[in-house]
């Protein structure tokens, strides 16, 4: 981290790209609100959170003082998540279909093998759903079985016609699959197997493309990106969780492409946090992110800082995500990449009861840390300094890994 401790922001905006999240953005405030609290407790600063003023997305107005220095900063969510609740609308028919789709789209490409030799616990995540809906579709057929067995059992008992047996059997076990997959999709809020199932469908269908709607929306987020340069700001942040990191390498691979990161402007970062860029640059389609990949890699008009943590097993840890993608050139610059490291950053008894909890560490970079090293959330969002000051003195992660894993490597068709 950069020891110079001059306060070159004063106001900031900041844009939250989520992953693929079907939930109201205000999970995101509420968030924010709880965490910030436990870090001002933690780190000795002050957090006020106060409601959005004016017109836009979804937000809210940050004040704070850290480092004897005042900073204001209004954050944004970029939602998409009515995207994300459309494409999670397939029946249980249609989520099983997606499942053959998706598996064989991974499996035939020959992406998940290649995704093995990065890091296991993202590929364990995107096999979990099939396998979890594969035993709850076996277990329903197994169960009509056994009351199938019994009811031709009971009508043979009762000299009733073969086929009536035989008929019993068969309605016994269409019945408990349609009402068993029912049962299992009403407790998916503590399976995930049906959400986790349309988040890899959702990028598989198109082979690493995005879809027509998706694109449209992206426009629309650079648009107001785009509107917050021309400000008068300190910095414009965009900040990509999870799938989140993907759509932001290309919305601002557009925006410097198309000339709209004004020279004289705000100092312009980009944050990704618990990345999977992965999953869809190793797709064949993926020509589009592989070319912002390799572009803005490559860009001086932004800082590109990417943060994930080995404790986080449904992100590619310290997987640099352009040279993974096959795609580095000798003038690539950015993103920087190391490790959060919650084993270190968490105390012992806190790593304890969270080190199982897969989902909510997916979340840990907008969280609190007890034991905050060079990675904090809450200053680089309402802190004094710019991302790119922040970290002008940190070296990469050691063990990132930069392998060119990707079979695919074309960024056009």
């Amino acid at each position: 981290m950069s020891q110079n401790k001059r306060q070159a922001v004063k106001r900031r905006r900041v844009f939250y790209v989520p992953g693929y999240d079907p939930i109201h953005p205000r999970r995101y405030r509420e968030l924010y609100r709880s965490e910030g609290a436990a870090q001002e407790s933690i780190s000795g600063y002050e957090i006020t959170l106060s409601p959005k003023t004016g017109a836009g997305n979804y937000g809210w107005d940050v004040n704070s003082r850290i480092d004897d220095a005042e900073v204001s900063a209004g954050i944004e969510v970029l939602v998409w998540s009515d995207i994300v609740r459309g494409s999670m609308e397939t029946n249980i028919p249609g989520t099983y279909v997606q499942l053959v789709r998706t598996s064989w789209t991974y499996i035939a490409s020959g992406a998940l093998r290649r995704l093995m030799w990065l890091r296991k616990g993202p590929v364990i995540a995107a096999l979990y759903p099939i396998v979890m809906l594969s035993l709850q579709l076996i277990a329903s057929v197994f169960l009509g079985g056994l009351l199938g067995s019994g009811l031709r059992g009971l009508a043979a008992a009762l000299s009733l016609p073969v086929s009536v047996g035989q008929l019993l059997y068969f309605l016994a076990i269409v019945a408990t699959v349609f009402f068993g997959t029912r049962w299992f999709k009403s407790k998916d809020a503590k399976i995930y197997a049906y959400y986790l199932m349309h988040d890899y469908a959702y990028s598989a269908h198109y082979g690493g493309a995005n879809p027509p709607e998706l694109e449209e929306r992206m426009s629309q987020f650079g648009d107001m990106i785009a509107d917050a340069l021309q400000d008068d700001l300190d910095e414009v942040l965009v900040v990509g969780h999870s799938s989140g990191a993907h759509l932001g390498v290309s919305i601002l691979a557009d925006l410097v492409r198309q000339g709209r990161v004004p020279k004289q402007g705000p100092d312009l970062g980009f944050l990704t946090l618990g990345q999977v860029v992965p999953m869809v640059s190793f797709l064949p389609k993926a020509y589009r992110l592989r070319a912002d990949l390799q572009y803005l890699s490559t860009r001086d008009e932004l800082a590109w800082v990417d943060v994930t943590a080995p404790g986080d097993g449904c992100s590619f840890a310290l997987c640099d995500p352009v040279a993974v993608s096959g795609v580095a050139t000798k003038d690539q610059k950015w993103p920087l990449v190391f490790s959060a490291a919650f084993s270190q950053s968490l105390t012992p008894e806190t790593w304890k009861v969270m080190r199982r909890r897969y989902f909510r560490l997916h979340f840990q970079y907008l969280c609190a840390f007890d034991r905050p090293r060079d990675y904090d959330y809450f200053q680089i969002t309402a802190g004094p300094q710019t991302l790119r000051d922040r970290y002008a003195a940190r070296a990469p992660s050691k063990s990132r890994i930069v392998l060119p894993a990707s079979k695919f490597k074309s960024i056009t068709a």
